[in-house]
């Protein structure tokens, strides 16, 4: 299959040339030129499937031979090697945990098969030295990215995070891994390393010196994996015979790639009535739905790191799938939600349903509660552990949260970090250092 980019459509890409740029010449996201229709009788068969067999089931149907079935085998049935329950709330709403693996945080889903994925086509270029992979991150990616690549031969990874907005226990998940990982501390926002990444694609130079990629959510390899959890969900409710005849997911969306997933599963045959987009404070994506108007704005920091972006970068992909401003709200309700009202979401679900929500959950959690209605089966995206904001979580609900021990465990080892200003100059510099 051929993939396209958003902006120009003459731009096009095998699979392998998408997964390792990342990024089109054009600065557009790729995707594929046409998404085939899975058969009504997959949906019938799938409950009685397990989690790496849905999974490989629908990337082999996805990607349509465009890796060998042994190894998208391989590929897959390793990254969904951990446990994504759905949880039925005190309410009858319903939580799909998407935090269960080794960083605990939904990008694992992602960034596990991208990592391998990336390294089959690796292995078909003896001549590439060296593979690196830059990413920036307000938390969860970084820690995510880091670890699934973490120790993997002739590949580099740079995270990049601002300085002053990453959390301790995120931070640690990439600042003390070593090896191939470097952490890059930016004196600027989660927007500026976007930017700087953006700008190393772009430069002529870089590109000459080192072969570079992106494990952003721009790349189509982080959002193949991510739409195998709708149909998982779907499966577990069938399974437990619950209606699912008036679907309904609830996505925490801050550049779009979750969202993006869910639409294009949609796409191919997933049968749902709708999506509900619930953003923090940085709310582009919901002004754009009640407006029409895609303005990025600079990001705003709040409780929800993770969903701290000012500029959506995933934006191309929902109008490439959904095309005019109408049928986006025709498929999308969009909700926003700032810190106080986070809090009181979590604080609230603690009390009245003894079950807790991190604040990236609870923006999804509370907009269900909002906008579902009587005959509609709801389910909102739970992307990270609550433990991973442990010292937040503390001072809203007055008690201490346990520490999972594949969290606890980077606690104890020594942050390395590159500290660096905001400056592509300083940036091209590092890099070139380790060309």
């Amino acid at each position: 299959m051929r993939y396209h980019s958003t902006i120009n459509h003459q731009n096009t890409a095998s699979l392998e040339q998408a997964v390792i740029k990342g990024l089109a010449p054009d600065g557009g996201l790729y995707v594929p030129e046409r998404l085939p229709k899975l058969p009504r009788a997959f949906l019938r068969n799938m409950s009685a499937m397990t989690l790496p067999e849905v999974g490989y089931a629908v990337t082999s149907f996805v990607l349509n031979s465009d890796v060998p079935a042994n190894v998208l085998h391989d590929i897959v049935f390793d990254a969904f090697n951990f446990d994504i329950p759905l949880i039925e709330t005190a309410s009858g709403k319903f939580v799909l945990e998407l935090f269960h693996g080794p960083t605990m945080a939904f990008k694992d889903v992602g960034t596990r098969f991208m990592s391998r994925l990336l390294n089959y086509y690796r292995t078909l270029h003896p001549e590439w030295t060296t593979l690196n992979v830059l990413v920036p991150t307000s938390g969860d990616t970084g820690s995510a990215v880091a670890n699934s690549f973490w120790g993997m031969p002739g590949v580099n990874v740079y995270v990049l995070y601002p300085r002053g907005a990453v959390g301790k226990i995120q931070k640690a998940q990439f600042a003390t891994l070593g090896q191939n990982v470097t952490a890059i501390e930016v004196n600027g926002s989660f927007d500026d390393c976007k930017s700087l990444v953006e700008e190393a694609f772009m430069d002529p130079e870089l590109n000459a010196a080192m072969r570079l990629t992106s494990a952003m959510s721009i790349n189509f390899a982080r959002i193949i994996p991510q739409m195998v959890y709708y149909f998982w969900a779907y499966s577990q409710l069938v399974k437990r015979h619950v209606d699912v005849g008036n679907l309904v997911f609830a996505v925490p969306c801050s550049n779009l790639g979750n969202l993006a997933s869910g639409l294009m599963a949609q796409a191919i045959g997933l049968p749902v009535n709708r999506f509900v987009s619930v953003e923090n404070q940085n709310n582009i994506f919901y002004n754009y739905v009640k407006t029409g108007v895609f303005t990025p704005r600079p990001t705003q920091y709040s409780i929800a790191p993770a969903l701290d972006a000012g500029c959506p970068n995933n934006f191309g992909r929902i109008v490439e799938l959904l095309g005019t401003h109408e049928n986006i709200c025709r498929h999308i309700h969009a909700y926003s939600y700032n810190d106080d009202q986070i809090i009181q979401t979590i604080q609230q679900t603690y009390r009245d349903e003894h079950y807790l929500l991190d604040p990236h959950s609870a923006v999804a959690y509370r907009a269900l509660s909002e906008d579902l209605k009587p005959g509609e089966t709801g389910v909102a995206l739970a992307t990270a552990h609550p433990a991973k904001l442990s010292n937040l979580m503390k001072d809203i609900i007055q008690e201490t949260v346990p520490m999972p021990r594949q969290l606890a465990r980077f606690l104890d080892g020594e942050m390395r970090v590159e500290k660096m200003s905001n400056g592509f100059t300083a940036f091209k510099r590092l890099l070139l250092s380790n060309a």
